[in-house]
């Protein structure tokens, strides 16, 4: 289990500097709205390190804008990474309740929406990665559904793509099976990032450097 569980903490670190560094830029050519004003500050202070500030901006954002799933998606994000290197019991339930009551917001607005399905995911992920003894059994058949289901609803995102296979690839190891046979699944997320155009400002970009990464290390 240990092998696995520092496979996906791994993981969760290189997605929290990619969440931090592949936001939409901003749109030069007219003034922005308090909102972009807002998610652009957000993103500036993760950019900073300074995550609980900006899932303090994210939080004040998501009360202002009920009908956006985008708010509620980045607080809960926010605390389900950083939940991976949080050894206190108490502040993990503390922080993975909140990301839990932060996506069901999320998914009353934005219903079978696949980001939403992966983070959900993830956050069942920190549970195992936390005690995988206690949460192992049942938060993998959940997760594992979860990811099933984001690529049946998105089979060309690459996002959707990669994490999926970096899933069967955490298994794969665990079980001491050969990763091969999901590298075509990470070179296939790969040319899809290439042409990869995201549904507006502030959506969920991140992926391409990691699949780049998993390529290069576990797939030569």
């Amino acid at each position: 289990m240990q092998n696995v569980l520092t496979y996906l903490t791994l993981f969760f670190t290189v997605l929290v500097m990619q969440a931090q560094t592949d936001t939409s830029t901003a749109n030069a050519d007219s003034a922005p709205t308090k909102y972009q004003q807002g998610m652009r500050k957000a993103f500036q202070l993760w950019q900073e390190n300074k995550s609980w500030e900006a899932a303090n901006v994210f939080e004040r954002i998501a009360t202002a804008e009920p009908d956006n799933w985008l708010p509620p998606y980045y607080v809960a994000q926010i605390n389900v990474i950083n939940s991976f290197t949080e050894k206190d019991g108490t502040k993990l339930k503390a922080q993975l309740d909140k990301a839990q009551d932060f996506i069901n917001d999320a998914m009353a607005i934005s219903k079978d929406n696949p980001d939403l399905l992966v983070l959900q995911a993830q956050l069942y992920t920190a549970w195992i990665v936390y005690d995988g003894q206690q949460y192992g059994m049942t938060y993998s058949a959940k997760a594992s559904e979860l990811y099933n289901k984001a690529l049946a609803l998105a089979p060309n995102n690459p996002r959707m793509i990669l994490a999926k296979a970096e899933w069967d690839m955490g298994g794969a190891k665990y079980f001491g099976q050969p990763i091969e046979p999901y590298c075509k699944d990470i070179q296939r997320a790969i040319d899809l990032f290439a042409t990869f155009k995201p549904a507006g400002e502030f959506y969920p970009t991140y992926g391409e450097e990691r699949a780049k990464q998993i390529q290069a290390e576990s797939c030569k």
